[in-house]
């Protein structure tokens, strides 16, 4: 485990714990490979009954890290493709992980950061929490985290949220369904404690299947097909002009040129 992220167990429960709280817990290609390793033990360790995800500092995460967006957009759209394959096999994992998860936002989520929160089965977070999915700003959509975003807030939302790239606060978030509960901040550990207290009062084959029955139900299309194709958009959209120019506009502190001046 890197010093980006810490895995932490107490009896039947894992805490996979965000340590880039001076980039806001920004996803790079090494957070990316060490959340998902880390949730591959998880998933392998009989004596796990729930994860908690959750972060220090100031943000839940950022989503991209400045300086890895530096580097893709100037990568091609092969590189492209399989660096969104990379984060779209972290979602799905997170998303199937055979345990219950927990995510304890106790600060902004963004972009990505909002998939993680979505792929969560519990999310609980503060009241000044923030949240956007401001892909489009840089001339890019939120395809990889894309289905797991619908899932939390249904279509209708995700139209909006997605086009506008509008920021939106924890009482929204709980309205359209993101969060599931909002508490202050000296008692968001006890609202935790509280819902792995009752995770772990149900059956641990009924609590781990639970996401699998709803995913049987909801019958949802082959999800490798679906991450490939999500990837591969991502990967245009990035070395697209619109993309460039988002990307660009967005590190040199500009603002791009469909804005008006």
């Amino acid at each position: 485990m890197s010093q980006a992220l810490q895995l932490h167990r107490a009896g039947p429960v894992a805490r996979l714990r965000m340590t880039r709280a001076q980039v806001h817990n920004a996803f790079d290609a090494g957070l990316i490979a060490d959340i998902t390793h880390a949730l591959d033990v998880v998933a392998a360790d009989a004596t796990l009954r729930v994860l908690v995800l959750e972060a220090e500092g100031a943000s839940f995460s950022a989503g991209a890290d400045l300086n890895w967006m530096r580097g893709m957009a100037a990568a091609g759209e092969a590189e492209n493709r399989e660096d969104s394959l990379a984060l779209a096999r972290l979602m799905r994992t997170l998303d199937e992980l055979p345990k219950p998860t927990i995510a304890r936002v106790q600060g902004a989520a963004f972009g990505g950061g909002v998939g993680l929160v979505a792929c969560c089965d519990i999310a609980i977070g503060v009241p000044e929490a923030k949240f956007g999915l401001t892909e489009s700003r840089l001339g890019l959509l939120p395809a990889v985290i894309s289905p797991y975003v619908i899932q939390a807030i249904g279509a209708r939302q995700a139209r909006r949220y997605f086009a506008s790239a509008e920021m939106f606060d924890a009482a929204e978030a709980l309205r359209i369904g993101l969060l599931h509960q909002v508490v202050d901040g000296d008692a968001l550990e006890a609202a935790v404690d509280r819902q792995i207290g009752l995770l772990l009062k149900a059956g641990p084959l009924a609590a781990a299947g639970a996401k699998q029955l709803v995913r049987d139900v909801c019958a949802h299309t082959d999800g490798a097909r679906h991450d490939a194709d999500n990837a591969a958009l991502i990967a245009r959209l990035r070395v697209s002009a619109e993309g460039q120019e988002g990307l660009s506009a967005f590190l040199d502190k500009r603002k791009p040129n469909w804005m008006t001046p």
